[in-house]
């Protein structure tokens, strides 16, 4: 099991080996939680703010109904919007 030291600072140096395991790079953000007596270390990556309405709770429980909707073949296509009205309106 890889060790390293804690310098006077408080930093320490993630060896290759898990740097490698765990794909952390160079000016990656790397959350640390306390669990009992052990350091969670745990990569996350930045969301630019445009795009963080993905990562919602609800926007990502609507992309996995979506995706179970696909994967059953609950989805239709249409060659036109006009055939896409036509149907919502025989749906209405």
């Amino acid at each position: 099991m890889p060790t390293t030291k804690v310098t006077r600072h408080g930093q320490i140096t993630l060896p290759a080996s898990v740097r490698e395991q765990l794909g952390i790079e160079e000016g990656d953000i790397v959350e640390i939680e306390v669990e009992e007596e052990r350091a969670v270390l745990m990569p996350k990556k930045l969301v630019d703010k445009s795009q963080a309405y993905f990562w919602t709770k609800r926007w990502q429980k609507g992309e996995k109904e979506a995706a179970e909707d696909i994967k059953a073949g609950r989805v239709k296509t249409f060659e036109s919007v006009d055939e896409l009205i036509k149907d919502l309106d025989k749906e209405a």
